[in-house]
């Protein structure tokens, strides 16, 4: 199946989820600092891979989602951070990890099929 549109890659629909789930968590949070640092490397996974489609060359595309995947590793280093700091709990913790950590896998496997291509 050949992806006509952003919008139809996996790991962009499961950054989008993320990215909500990321601002309803942090929504009222008081440390502006961390909030904004989390929902813009949130924002970055998505984009990424959205800016990197539009390019249209499969180099760019593999550069970009190396950008988001970066990206997406930040939201989990985050995520421990904002348990240490009591922000989140356990099951949030872990909800916002196994969720990155797939999107992670996907840009990966996204990653290799690029490098096979070439």
């Amino acid at each position: 199946m050949r992806i006509q549109r952003f919008e139809d890659i996996v790991a962009w629909q499961k950054a989008i989820k993320l990215a909500e789930l990321i601002y309803q968590t942090f929504l009222y949070s008081k440390d502006f600092g961390f909030k904004d640092q989390i929902q813009r490397a949130v924002i970055s996974t998505s984009n990424n891979i959205a800016e990197g489609f539009e390019r249209n060359t499969n180099r760019e595309l593999k550069n970009f989602l190396f950008i988001a995947k970066g990206s997406c590793g930040e939201v989990r280093s985050m995520a421990y951070i904002a348990k240490k700091l009591n922000y989140i709990d356990e099951e949030k913790l872990s909800i916002i990890v196994k969720q990155s950590t797939e999107i992670s896998k996907m840009l990966s496997g996204f990653i290799k099929k690029l490098n096979d291509l070439s």
